[in-house]
């Protein structure tokens, strides 16, 4: 049966953190639950509803951002007492609201993830992992990437401390006190960890895990090995995942998997069968799901699924009918509950807008004084820029706390801006004088009134590098302006991944100088994306990369004094030496440049380039004829003349018109990538042949894959 949720919006808070709002414990079997939720700007707010109305029970004052919140207490009793993570310290509350505990952890950096279970406290900071239990220093451990969330398995279940790190890097890092049990290799970067049905299934074993590309999984965590038991693909190519909670919201007895995702979607994932979980429902709201839980609030005997989003909404879902039934032929009454409440609401209304209209004299006058200080108004912006792997594109997500009344894009590379479906910004394009400064993108995204998300999508050369610059004005008085930046690398399409095909041919490019490890890594960390900014522990580090746009691969081994570097694209080992030149020559290091060129390596990369430019060419083809093909149509009033392959064309005319527009400039790209594959290959041996690319384009025109393998040898 297909649920029935109404949205009720309850309260407005500050801008809130992943995992900030929790539901405490019922004091009966279904009354309603207190919601506890922290903010960006320091505040605890505890409430209940009581007839439809947020009633607070108490409110901390302001002070530093709240990164987490978490409930604690004994094993095996409610857990009801409130911990929140403020820089690097936790503070402890009862459920009304006193605090019995200020613990300033050891921590240089702020606290980024949390989790308690009875005595023991979990915190990680970006690389560093710590165990306390009775707040007395534990376990120790530093994390070779950025960790993202922290969970331990049930120690009452499982009979030992299991920590488990999800890590930027695509790993999950199992700890045994301050050691590395084993990793488990995930498909995208884990974001959220929570326990299977909320206690870690029947063994306590199993772990959900959501990543930021939009996966969901699960796997069991066992003393030796992980045995992965399911996983979603994002199919619907949705947002990253960023809360997930196990609740019965369809009273079936079985626990659903409820997920929030950072596009604003909420979903409900059911296990009709034993196996995979199924998507049984969804519901959108118009910004980020920072936290969601599953319980009863609004009234008693009712369930609902309760999200605070970004902007500090919490907003339930809730199984209560809204809608009440009139008499027959009768209009549908208000109750006298619901007259009351519009009532109050409309004076509140009025009080706020008086007040505004005091508070806009009040600015007009200070700001005309001789004495007068423009105050530029604060606002929080929630950015992402992240590389996608199915249509090697960036994309750029912008969430404001107020509405965005523009956006300016700016860039000193050449990108391109691809179409983004769920975008209803009006873009405009402003004329570029590339030469002196540097200056190949400026467009304007206009967005419409009540705006708070706008994701953009750009794709990148390889081999051109500098910075994509976002200037954010949300719609607010004095206008004000924030500006983002975001590094296009070298090697900007490339993605990390566990494990690469070594039975390719490759080529290699090796380093030597007087250069340390943290200089070698440095330059790494400037060509590559997702390479850990801190220089990893040990001597010598290997990384492994694939190519989003075209499927080759690099592998990337370094230590102090030398640098291995192999791939199947010879391109790609070309820019690798141009770059590291270039940026050993800023730091006065002498390198010595070795390198190993595989002729056949050329042959196999135009064999992976060579099917997409078929079906480039190909939709390029169709695409051209379709004007010809509906005016003929207009025409002779009847298609049944034409050659079947022409009378496909004019059936799929809209789905090969909306393709080709999502992907502009995609055949110029990969002519692009052919003819740099050319003039790297003979750039190696010492030969300049940019005089023959004319007759490359045309050989690339006639798309013979033959003609092209034997022009590349014969040159």
């Amino acid at each position: 049966m297909e649920p029935s949720l109404a949205r009720v919006d309850y309260l407005q808070v500050g801008v809130t953190a992943q995992k900030t709002m929790r539901l405490l414990p019922a004091s009966g079997k279904k009354a309603t639950q207190k919601v506890v939720v922290g903010d960006q700007d320091g505040v605890v707010t505890c409430f209940g509803i009581k007839k439809g109305e947020a009633v607070p029970v108490f409110k901390t004052l302001p002070g530093r951002k709240i990164s987490r919140l978490e409930l604690g207490g004994a094993l095996n009793t409610p857990q009801e007492k409130i911990f929140v993570a403020i820089g690097s310290e936790v503070r402890g509350f009862t459920k009304r609201g006193k605090q019995f505990l200020s613990f300033e952890t050891n921590l240089t950096e702020s606290i980024k993830a949390m989790y308690i279970s009875g005595a023991d406290l979990f915190l990680c900071a970006s690389y560093i992992y710590n165990h306390y239990c009775d707040c007395k220093d534990q376990h120790y451990f530093l994390s070779g990437d950025k960790i993202n969330d922290v969970l331990c398995l049930p120690v009452d279940k499982v009979k030992c401390i299991t920590p488990v790190l999800a890590c930027q890097d695509r790993v999950l890092r199992v700890l045994q006190g301050s050691d590395l049990l084993y990793e488990v290799e995930l498909p995208g970067p884990p974001t959220v960890l929570a326990l299977s049905n909320g206690n870690g299934g029947d063994s306590g074993e199993e772990i959900v895990y959501g990543t930021s590309d939009g996966k969901l999984g699960l796997t069991q965590i066992t003393g030796t090995k992980a045995i992965p038991r399911w996983e979603i693909g994002n199919e619907k190519k949705r947002g990253g995942i960023l809360c997930i909670d196990s609740f019965d919201i369809l009273g079936d007895g079985v626990k659903e998997l409820l997920v929030g995702r950072d596009d604003g979607m909420i979903e409900i994932y059911n296990f009709e069968s034993a196996d995979d979980p199924v998507l049984r429902h969804d519901y959108a709201l118009s910004e980020s799901i920072a936290s969601i839980q599953g319980g009863c609030v609004g009234k008693d005997g009712y369930d609902e699924i309760l999200a605070a989003t970004y902007s500090g909404w919490l907003t339930g879902l809730t199984t209560e009918p809204v809608h009440r039934e009139g008499g027959s032929g009768e209009e549908l009454k208000l109750s006298q509950e619901m007259q009351s409440k519009i009532s109050s609401l409309r004076n509140e209304l009025e009080q706020l807008q008086m007040k505004v209209l005091q508070e806009r004299d009040k600015y007009q006058q200070s700001s005309q004084s001789s004495t007068a200080v423009s105050s530029v108004p604060a606002f929080s912006v929630n950015d992402k820029f992240t590389l996608n792997k199915d249509d090697a594109s960036y994309s750029l997500i912008l969430e404001v706390q107020t509405a965005i009344d523009n956006v300016l894009v700016q860039s000193d590379v050449p990108l391109d801006l691809l179409d983004v479906d769920k975008n209803s910004a009006v873009v405009s394009f402003s004329s570029c004088d590339s030469e002196p400064n540097s200056n190949f993108l400026l467009a304007t995204y206009r967005c419409q009134a009540n705006t708070t998300r706008l994701e953009l999508k750009v794709r990148s050369i390889e081999g051109q590098y500098g910075t994509l610059q976002a200037y954010v004005t949300p719609r607010i008085q004095p206008k004000t302006c924030q500006v983002h930046q975001y590094q296009i690398k070298p090697l900007s399409l490339h993605q990390r991944t566990h494990s690469i095909d070594q039975d390719r041919p490759m080529n290699t490019l090796m380093l030597k100088g007087q250069f340390s490890f943290a200089e070698i890594h440095s330059w790494v960390v400037f060509c590559l994306p997702e390479v850990p900014e801190k220089t990893p522990a040990g001597e010598c580090i290997t990384f492994y990369f694939q190519n989003t746009f075209l499927g080759t691969q690099l592998e990337s081994t370094y230590r102090k004094g030398e640098g291995y570097f192999k791939s199947d694209n010879i391109s790609t080992i070309s820019i690798l030496k141009d770059v590291l030149s270039k940026e050993a020559t800023k730091r006065k290091i002498n390198l010595n440049i070795s390198y190993d060129v595989n002729e056949e390596s050329v042959r196999h990369t135009l064999q992976l380039i060579h099917p997409k430019l078929e079906y480039q060419q190909l939709l390029a083809k169709k695409v051209h004829l379709i004007d010809a093909l509906r005016e003929l149509q207009v025409h002779e009033g009847n298609v049944d003349f034409l050659l079947p392959k022409y009378r496909s064309i004019l059936e799929e005319a809209d789905q090969l018109l909306e393709e080709y527009k999502r992907q502009p400039a995609h055949l110029e790209r990969l002519y692009g990538m052919i003819t740099d594959l050319f003039i790297d290959k003979f750039k190696f041996k010492g030969t300049n042949v940019k005089t023959k690319v004319p007759l490359l384009l045309e050989i690339l025109d006639g798309c013979d894959q033959d003609g092209l393998i034997a022009f590349f040898d014969a040159a």
